[in-house]
Order: structure tokens, then sequence, then C-alpha cells
């Protein structure tokens, strides 16, 4: 099994791209990342890798978008001390809250024993080359982190 899942939500595809960015330098470092849209899991699985990296478009007035919600609330039913965690995702400064999806899940893994292995990374709007070699290496940081290998 693999020891760390990447949970992502994605509208317009920009939080996928940094979330297989992000995956692709985890891979380079030797390990196989579990890749999962918020869709097709549930927050409990999360217990079950020692690394955890979640990623969200902010939606609206700074909210998380809908597809995250349920997840969230449930994520308060689980205990993650022990486990690393990064939070990253899409964003758009034309509205008030830049990101702020990415700080309310930082927050609660943080608040449910995590441990921040980076600084929530946030984009504007899609990726460009750079940012997704920035995703790249985040990955490749957050494989040191764990100190595992394949």
């Amino acid at each position: 099994m693999s020891k760390i899942i990447i949970v992502f939500a994605s509208m317009s595809g920009n939080t996928e791209e940094l979330a297989e960015a992000i995956a692709a330098g985890i891979q380079e470092a030797g390990i196989e990342p579990v890749l999962k849209n918020v869709m097709d899991t549930n927050a409990s699985e999360l217990e079950q890798y020692e690394g955890v990296l979640l990623g969200a478009y902010t939606w609206g007035d700074g909210d998380l978008p809908d597809e995250f919600e349920d997840f969230y609330d449930d994520m308060d039913d689980i205990n993650l001390e022990g486990r690393k965690f990064g939070v990253f995702g899409s964003a758009d400064s034309s509205y008030t809250y830049y990101g702020k999806a990415v700080d309310t899940l930082e927050e609660k893994l943080a608040e449910i024993g995590g441990e921040k292995v980076f600084d929530g990374f946030k984009v504007e709007l899609n990726p460009s080359k750079d940012e997704k070699l920035l995703c790249h290496e985040l990955g490749l940081k957050f494989a040191a982190a764990l100190n595992v290998s394949a």
C-alpha cells in the first residue's frame, strides 16, 4: 500500500493539474502516491496513510467546494496524529478571500493532529509551467519529509 494519498477537488482542471505535478515529484522520489478525486473517497481513508495531501479550489466567498463539504465535516471523526500533511489549490484574486479553502483545510488537518510539511500552496487560476515545477518540488520535499521509500 502507498504511504501517501492526494485527495483533490477540481472544477476546471487547475487543482487536478497541481495534484498531478505533486504526484510526479513524489513518484520521482520512489513512492507511488494514491491520487483520488474527493468524490471517490472518504475522510476515514486518510488514516491509512503516513502522508496526506489535500487540494481544493476556493469557491464563492472563500468557501470550500461543495464536493469537499461532507469530506471536511467527516474529518472531525479521524485522528491524523503522527502523520504529515500539505494543502494546495487554485484561487482567484478577484475574490475577497484568496485561496481561503486552502487555509480552511490546513487548519482542519492541524486540528486533527497532522503535522504540516509546507505552507499552503496557492496558484492564481491555472498553473504556469514554473508553478507546476514548484509543485513537482513540493512532491519531492513531501516524500523526503516522510523518510519513506518504495
